[in-house]
């Protein structure tokens, strides 16, 4: 083992630990329930799986965690990969969907917990339910961040140039807005009744959200600037990712009550997947890789982009999990090997220069 694969696996140490841990706790619960090493195995599997589910479906939430990180102070960015996993896993991965069932059913939230615990079947039913809502609000948030990259009039690194130059030559003030709300109007079009009531509610509440978040975080930054020059970079970037962490998260919660319809099962196993995606931000930061490879976050944006049509379209059909994780993974592929193919083109072209 060389060096520097040494040092990328030292990134994944507590990952690795917190795995174990997970899995076990998975194994054990799947005992419980069943009362068989079958069951136990059968659950840890499912845990496993979830985790994997995670990380194809985040892997772009890393890269862009990534970039937002780089322009935060040590101190925020502390907080965030600290308190930022908490929230994600205990707060997106459980309370969240808590919070869902006792609104939809108008119940407190340990009734909902004892709903979740004692009546599986109703939890899943009334989660499924909400996937309208939940989709329209993620997809409109999601979009929203990837247009407003590829809109934005300082951005000078471009990919598919063709594309990201009219993009950027095009950008006014509020051009992100106007083909959002384009879309959501086309997608209101085709759905029916209540359905299309709830999407056109949800998707312009997810970009008043966006909206929300960019102004407080703006305002809060700015605030924190006027007393010290060092907090830039502080709690409304923290909040800014927190939003993004939670459209992200939407699509694998729902997703994952095709494989079971325990809430712990599903809050460990995504657990376990969140907590690559942090590892996997740490150590995008700390290397450099945004800068080493030009193309990779340009990858991350297109797949979140691709990530907020899916959910927009899986308000009118199924749409196969792993179609949504394939879609993303290949875009950050395929920008990988743009960037690396540039680095390699460019590197000969200075040896040439030099000699």
């Amino acid at each position: 083992m060389t060096k520097k694969q040494r040092s990328v696996l030292s990134y994944f140490h507590w990952a690795f630990a917190l795995t174990a841990i997970g899995l076990a706790l998975g194994a054990f619960v799947g005992w419980q329930s069943t009362g068989t090493m079958g069951g136990a195995a059968t659950t840890l599997f499912i845990c496993a799986v979830l985790g994997v589910l995670e990380i194809s479906l985040s892997f772009d939430n890393a890269i862009v965690n990534a970039r937002k990180l780089q322009d935060m102070t040590p101190v925020w960015q502390q907080r965030f990969l600290t308190w930022g996993i908490i929230i994600a896993v205990f707060g997106m991965r459980i309370l969240f969907p808590l919070a869902i069932v006792a609104i939809a059913t108008k119940v407190s939230p340990l009734a909902a917990l004892n709903i979740a615990i004692f009546e599986p079947d109703t939890y899943a039913h009334i989660m499924e339910g909400a996937h309208v809502s939940i989709s329209a609000f993620g997809g409109t948030f999601l979009m929203m961040v990837g247009l407003t990259y590829f809109f934005d009039e300082e951005k000078d690194v471009h990919w598919i140039s063709a594309l990201e130059r009219r993009m950027v030559r095009t950008s006014v003030r509020g051009i992100e807005v106007a083909i959002v709300l384009i879309v959501v109007l086309i997608f209101t079009s085709i759905l029916h009744g209540e359905e299309a009531t709830t999407f056109l509610y949800s998707a312009v509440y997810g970009l008043v959200t966006f909206l929300a978040v960019e102004v407080l975080g703006e305002l809060l930054d700015q605030r924190q600037a006027t007393m010290s020059a060092a907090a830039r970079g502080g709690f409304g970037a923290f909040l800014y990712l927190e939003v993004l962490d939670a459209s992200f998260s939407f699509d694998g919660v729902i997703g994952a009550f095709a494989l079971t319809k325990n809430l712990f099962v599903i809050a460990i196993g995504l657990g376990i997947g969140a907590l690559y995606v942090r590892s996997l931000t740490i150590m995008l930061v700390e290397k450099g890789t945004l800068s080493e490879y030009r193309y990779l976050e340009h990858g991350a944006f297109y797949a979140i982009l691709v990530l907020a049509l899916i959910m927009y379209l899986q308000t009118t059909m199924e749409v196969p999990e792993v179609i949504t994780g394939l879609a993303g993974a290949s875009l950050i592929i395929v920008s990988l090997a743009a960037s690396i193919k540039y680095n390699r083109r460019h590197g000969a072209d200075e040896l040439e220069a030099g000699s």
